[in-house]
């Protein structure tokens, strides 16, 4: 009897230990530090907060909390003015981490001018930040970065889906906004990749569910909001994309290869729309010849051979393209940057093995944010910071997101949208971005509120050193333009 007291003792005062040792996030929790950084030579002093905040099911209590950044120029009294950027990055699964420590805010990664990863890993000041013209909060969805369910017993679904995820994410920013007073300021939204899914979604349920409207969203590296577009089209759109890629390469015909990029673009461009697609819709109606001289154009304007063409009927997959185009060279291409070179195990197959372009980046931004967050936010935890978080399965049915956002631009004569996409991108390629904007306006009535930037890079187009100024220089811009005169009426003339 007393053996058996004793093991029950020891089993409890274990359990109390792991308890008290179980790696676990606080709920709400916020570690503020006082810095001060040059931006366009300028000295700007900021805040950075480095905290927690809850997610609330509809009972009031805690079922989820996100870590959040948030940066506050502090020589600035008058919030009311002062724009505030909501920045989310994608995945789905993706952390914050991306945008917030390489291209929009105080620090940037150390790493080359084209972006491959430098040791020592950390950290540099940003002198193109755009924290010189707003304060910025970077915030990680459920499940990334250190952000996690703390109630176990709710229904996984209450987050990992488009319509759900942007729900529960409106609801956390319009609780961020009402304690932070920046009700009055102007706002913007920021996403990439998947994430501008996710902010298309969060400014029309933020708008039409909490009556908080915006000045802006910007829109980096784009995926097709589901806009629809078919699989003649969705394909054919690579086409430009592939141009852009095997010009990087040299391995286009001289002929085009000794034109500048913007030269051939615009060439490829119309003939996609033009010729391309049309063909590829006729499909099987299409007569030999008519065939042959579109696929020699093809050939022509991707680097690659009319045989290969022909044999995948006038639609190459990206997989395809990202191992054949260097395929003779040994290497495969990447595909979130194709500017970026890899190797398979064998040359033979359709697809390469990895992403060189991800791999290289994952090896420059964990440590670096890992010292980051630490060291110089303060912020003390022993969980895993999830660059790309378990959030699957993904309930990806019913997006309109991208019609959502046109139907909010259409509501608030404010609201300005700004697309951002790098040329060598095959994640989320450019062509289909500017798709995007032909049909979330197609009556032409929303062309003043629509922009749209390219960039010689990849799908992190800021990652390469003239990019990261660019395109920062390009939201400093679209703030300003959208930004609205005092007592200027919202309304149509």
């Amino acid at each position: 009897m007393r053996k058996l007291s004793l093991t029950l003792l020891f089993s409890v005062c274990l359990s109390i230990v792991m308890a008290q040792t179980e790696r676990q996030i606080e709920v709400e929790s916020a570690v503020v530090t006082t810095h001060t950084t040059t931006i366009k030579g300028k000295k700007v002093p900021y805040t950075a907060t480095a905290g927690t905040q809850p997610v609330w099911n509809e009972k009031g209590k805690p079922i989820a909390s996100l870590f959040y950044t948030f940066y506050q120029r502090t020589d600035i009294s008058d919030k009311n003015t002062r724009p505030l950027v909501i920045s989310f990055n994608g995945g789905p699964g993706s952390a914050s981490i991306w945008m917030h420590i390489a291209y929009t805010g105080p620090v940037v990664l150390n790493i080359d001018d084209e972006g491959y990863p430098l040791q020592p890993y950390g950290t540099k000041s940003n002198p193109y930040s755009i924290l010189d013209v707003a304060d910025i909060i970077y915030v990680d969805p459920v499940n990334t970065g250190f952000s996690r369910i703390v109630d176990e017993e709710v229904d996984r679904s209450t987050f990992f889906g488009i319509n759900s995820d942007i729900k529960y994410l409106a609801d956390w920013v319009n609780t961020f906004v009402t304690r932070q007073g920046r009700w009055a300021s102007p706002k913007y939204l920021i996403g990439e990749s998947y994430g501008t899914t996710r902010v298309a979604g969060l400014v029309a349920q933020l708008q039409n569910s909490h009556w908080m409207y915006f000045n802006g969203v910007v829109l980096v590296s784009p995926t097709e909001m589901g806009i629809e577009r078919g699989e003649p089209i969705h394909t054919s759109n690579y086409l430009p994309y592939y141009a852009a890629t095997a010009w990087y390469h040299n391995a286009l015909d001289a002929s085009l290869q000794s034109k500048d990029l913007d030269a051939i673009l615009p060439e490829v461009e119309a003939f996609t729309i033009n010729e391309l697609i049309p063909a590829v819709v006729k499909g099987g109606m299409l007569t030999a010849a008519e065939r042959d001289a579109i696929a020699t154009k093809y050939a022509l304007y991707s680097g690659l051979s009319k045989k290969v063409v022909l044999e995948h009927n006038l639609m190459i997959p990206t997989n395809f393209f990202w191992k054949e185009l260097l395929r003779d060279k040994g290497m495969t291409v990447g595909r979130l940057d194709s500017r970026y070179k890899g190797f398979d195990n064998a040359g033979t197959g359709s697809r390469p093995d990895f992403d060189p372009a991800l791999s290289s980046w994952n090896h420059a931004f964990a440590p670096s944010f890992q010292t980051y967050v630490r060291e110089h936010l303060k912020f003390k935890t022993d969980l895993t910071y999830n660059l790309f978080g378990p959030v699957h399965p993904w309930n990806r049915t019913n997006e309109t997101t991208g019609y959502d956002l046109a139907s909010a631009m259409r509501q608030n004569p404010y609201l300005h949208v700004m697309t951002q996409s790098g040329y060598f991108d095959g994640g989320t390629d450019y062509f289909n971005a500017k798709y995007n904007h032909w049909q979330m306006d197609p009556s032409g009535r929303m062309a003043d509120r629509l922009t749209w930037k390219g960039y010689r890079s990849g799908h992190m187009m800021y990652l390469r050193a003239e990019d990261l100024q660019t395109s920062n220089e390009d939201i400093r811009e679209f703030i300003k333009k959208s930004m609205v005169a005092p007592d200027m009426p919202a309304k149509y003339n």
